[in-house]
This record gives structure tokens, C-alpha cells and sequence, in this order.
């Protein structure tokens, strides 16, 4: 046991004691004395995407009898903000296929089937509205850039006869990918 503790702190001594071999070294004599060692430095800069969103929730304007008529009504979204070192790709989709729906007036219970495609998305206010579904849909693409921004609108539809009162909510997955 003795024997083991002996080699053991004589290989420690040594291992303290030996002289540190250099990789670079640079020596100078004299006045004035200049010495340079090249070195140099590595880094590696991975994709870096990010999604700002001016808001996190969005109250959709409430219906009237003029909406009703017309089987839709309009509503301003966030604006969404997207910084990116490389190309990227934003999808929008809904986090169910149904809103969720919660009664307001007795007597008439609020719509428990509406489906998310009742809400549509558009990067215009005037038009080209697409339905949200569960499934994602390229809402917006680019290349690196240090900030892209877009507004979403959004129209909700509506029927007489099948959105009764009620309080109903839809969650929304943004997602932004780096390919």
C-alpha cells in the first residue's frame, strides 16, 4: 500500500514539475524588442431564426346583423416580425380543428362544432383569405434578413342559423422554420 502511495506522488512531482511544451513561442533580444506569434480562432455560427409577435392574443371584432348578412366580418391581426441568418419559411395552422365554445345565454348553447376553417387568414387586408386548418400553410418565406415584418388579417365567418351566442376561442400555432 505504501509502495502504490509512493509512486503515485512521484508521478504527481513529475507531472508538475516537467517543463510545459509550447505550441508557439517567440523570442526577442535586444531594444526594442518585437516578438509575434500567429494563433488563430474558430468559431461556428449555427442558424439563428426568430419570431417576434406584436401581440399575443387578438380579439376578433364581434359580429352584426350587417355581418351576419354578409357571412363574414374582418379583423386587423399582429404583426408578425421575423429575423433570420438564412432562408426560413413561417406556416400558420390551427391547434384544433374546432373552437372552443362557451354558453352565454340561457336556452341557446354556444356552437360546440365550429370548425377552425370558419376563420381565415390573409397577409392583405383586402383579400386573398384562406381558411386556417390544422394542418400548416406556408403563410410567409424569405432569406436572411434582420427583420421582416407582415401584418395578418383575419375574417371569421358566420351563419345565421349555426353560430348561436356564445364566447368562443381558437388557438394558433406560428411556427418558423430553417431549412
Amino acid at each position: 500500500m505504501r509502495r502504490g502511495l509512493i509512486a503515485t506522488i512521484a508521478t504527481m512531482l513529475c507531472a508538475v514539475v516537467a517543463p510545459r511544451i509550447s505550441l508557439a513561442q517567440c523570442t526577442a533580444n535586444g531594444a526594442p524588442a518585437n516578438c509575434g506569434v500567429p494563433g488563430s480562432v474558430l468559431m461556428t455560427a449555427g442558424r439563428v431564426v426568430r419570431l417576434q409577435m406584436g401581440v399575443g392574443s387578438t380579439a376578433l371584432t364581434a359580429p352584426t346583423t350587417s355581418d351576419f348578412d354578409a357571412g363574414f366580418n374582418s379583423t386587423t391581426g399582429p404583426t408578425l416580425t421575423v429575423s433570420a441568418n438564412a432562408a426560413w419559411t413561417l406556416h400558420i395552422r390551427a391547434a384544433s380543428a374546432l373552437w372552443t365554445a362557451t354558453n352565454t345565454s340561457p336556452g341557446a348553447p354556444a356552437r360546440a362544432n365550429k370548425p377552425a376553417t370558419d376563420l381565415q387568414w390573409s397577409l392583405a387586408s383586402g383579400g386573398g383569405f384562406a381558411a386556417l386548418t390544422s394542418t400548416d400553410a406556408n403563410l410567409i418565406s424569405g432569406t436572411a434578413t434582420a427583420n421582416t415584418a407582415a401584418t395578418l388579417y383575419f375574417q371569421t365567418l358566420y351563419n345565421w342559423t349555426l353560430d348561436t351566442p356564445g364566447n368562443y376561442s381558437l388557438s394558433i400555432v406560428l411556427t418558423l422554420t430553417s431549412p
